[in-house]
């Protein structure tokens, strides 16, 4: 996978910012079905702070936990306005201020957004990271530890895109695809397990 690149749809920052937040605990293509229609009715910070939390669930409700994430964004766009002008604060420690924003979720932006050299751990990288062995680490955080510390710099940008898609499509949860994995001959489970 020569150019892993983010599946979420979005054309600014902003769009990023809620399709990452609507992610989770749901699958991409789930928030690309939602998102054409919400952007296109709510375009801009303002138009998501200045609606009803009600209205953003009628165009979310098929996503994962629509009544928590509806309130999320609002509060999100509505602090954006107040307290950001609008924009999106390009720090990790500022972007996690805004509700709906944890650790993975600004790494997330920082990365795709600005090509900060962070990595974002989710469950696809967590689970990938320590099965493959570029990781033997207990919790999410030491997983991002280790990667940073373990990852050429002109590489950042692309590990966790490539953890992430190699999780989702071939090294899946339940059954890896071992069969038709190109790094098995670097690969601690399939060393054990074969």
């Amino acid at each position: 996978m020569p150019n892993p690149r983010c599946e979420l749809h979005f054309s600014n920052e902003f769009e990023l910012l809620v399709a990452v937040i609507l992610s989770a605990q749901c699958t991409d293509k789930r928030v690309n079905l939602i998102t054409p229609a919400l952007f296109k009715a709510l375009p801009t910070p303002e138009a998501f702070a200045h609606t009803t939390i009600d209205n953003i669930y009628s165009y979310i409700r098929s996503c994962s936990y629509p009544n928590n994430k509806a309130k999320l964004v609002h509060a999100a766009a509505t602090m954006l306005i107040d307290n950001y002008n609008g924009k999106l604060p390009q720090t990790l420690d500022e972007l996690q201020k805004l509700p709906g924003v944890g650790r993975k979720t600004a790494n997330v932006l920082c990365s795709v957004l600005w090509h900060q050299p962070t990595i974002a751990v989710d469950t696809h990288v967590f689970r990938v990271a320590n099965r493959i062995g570029l990781t033997d680490a207990k919790n999410v955080l030491d997983t991002e530890k280790q990667l940073l510390a373990r990852t050429p710099a002109d590489a950042l940008y692309f590990m966790h895109h490539w953890l992430i898609l190699h999780g989702r499509y071939c090294c899946t949860a339940r059954k890896p695809h071992c069969e038709k994995c190109g790094i098995t001959s670097v690969c601690n489970f399939y060393k054990e397990n074969n």
